[in-house]
């Protein structure tokens, strides 16, 4: 059996998550659908399986509160395709992610205006962007995509699974699970004993965590990403530094740098990956220590030199938020190794920094999956 996760310390984001489970009576000794991870796949995959199998009872279950690993930590850029481009019958990414949050009637501060690749070579020729950084940064080329607040998504999406029905039990970390016709699942909840439920069919939405319980220990890399936020900027520095039309922007060159702005009008940069000190599992990654104090201080250095306009800026947010990579960097999604012929368990994650969208729009083919209404893409499989 595997051991609860331990707390983490990665910081705090600048955006909150406030839903609040509905206390709901017990579960049914069989339960029809087991959701394990309380982010963005796992709550739009349980708010899917209650909307179109309204007759079936979905549990999701949380090891800490909705949103605590990767969905209410990421930095809120929704981009098309996934991390490999397009991929055959992937379908359109964006589109889907803008049906789930209309259906769910998801209020999550989305922008979809579009996003910005920079990079060090000759940019467009008008380029808003002239950075400083390693040589000069451009513009180069403008794609689908936009921002999102993820506190707000993770809360919409959760509170859209609690209204359709759907018990949400946060704290309640899964430990292991027993494999047959109908797997059993044990569950150690931190505020009492331990204990073990049945359920007919199950998602696995841990993404870089749990990956023994996943079985993704060989073939992925699990990496804490890190970011900062700045104090709210007016509308004048915005524009002298090019982001007064509120774009997204990610680099297609090395180093690295991601970053959006807020509703606010703060700006978020990311910069800089760290893995676990002695082993994969990310909750042994604490950002006061080692490393990481410096890659940030790096990063905020590299932020006050991007531009005169933003020399002086002070940053009111540190954090880091997990993420995994596979080598090939397609998603997983993919039935569980334990269940290739009761194909009664699917393995969703890897989203290698397109989950924002791309989570939500797997979690919710993953639900038609197990009704047997879709079938699984080939490029999901991990020996694939």
């Amino acid at each position: 059996m595997h051991s609860a996760p331990k707390p983490h310390n990665w910081g705090n984001p600048p955006w909150r998550i406030d839903f609040i489970p509905s206390a709901r009576a017990g579960l049914p000794d069989v339960l029809d659908f087991a959701v394990i991870g309380g982010g963005f796949t796992g709550l739009a995959a349980a708010a899917w399986l209650r909307k179109i199998a309204p007759e079936k009872s979905v549990a999701v279950w949380e090891a800490w509160k909705v949103g605590d690993g990767a969905s209410g930590r990421t930095g809120g850029m929704a981009l098309s395709e996934s991390a490999a481009g397009d991929l055959p019958g992937l379908g359109d990414v964006l589109a889907g992610f803008k049906e789930i949050l209309g259906e769910f009637r998801v209020d999550c501060d989305q922008r979809f205006t579009g996003a910005w690749e920079i990079a060090r070579k000759k940019g467009l020729a008008k380029s808003p962007i002239f950075w400083n950084d390693s040589g000069t940064l451009h513009v180069t080329k403008e794609v689908e995509g936009g921002t999102v607040d993820p506190g707000k998504l993770v809360s919409g999406l959760a509170r859209a699974a609690d209204r359709l029905g759907a018990l949400i039990l946060e704290n309640h970390p899964v430990t292991d699970i027993a494999w047959s016709d109908i797997p059993e699942i044990a569950v150690t909840p931190r505020a009492s004993a331990s204990r073990k439920i049945s359920a007919r069919k199950i998602i696995f939405a841990t993404n870089a965590l749990s990956l023994k319980l996943s079985e993704l220990e060989e073939g992925t890399h699990p990496k804490l990403t890190l970011a900062v936020a700045t104090e709210p900027v007016n509308e004048e520095q915005l524009a002298q530094i090019g982001l007064a039309e509120r774009k997204p922007f990610y680099t297609s060159d090395l180093p690295y740098l991601w970053g959006r702005v807020c509703e606010n009008n703060s700006i978020i940069f990311g910069a800089g990956l760290v893995q676990a000190p002695h082993s994969d599992d990310l909750n042994d990654v604490d950002i006061s220590a080692a490393e990481a104090p410096q890659i940030f201080d790096s990063l905020e250095k590299r932020v006050r030199g991007l531009h005169p306009a933003l020399k002086l800026v002070q940053f009111t947010h540190r954090w880091g938020g997990p993420i995994l990579f596979r080598d090939s960097w397609e998603p997983i999604f993919m039935w569980h190794p334990e269940a290739k012929k009761t194909r009664n368990a699917i393995v969703i994650g890897a989203f290698a920094g397109h989950g924002v969208a791309l989570s939500s729009y797997l979690g919710r083919w993953g639900a038609e999956a197990l009704l047997g209404h879709r079938k699984l893409p080939s490029w999901g499989k991990l020996d694939s």
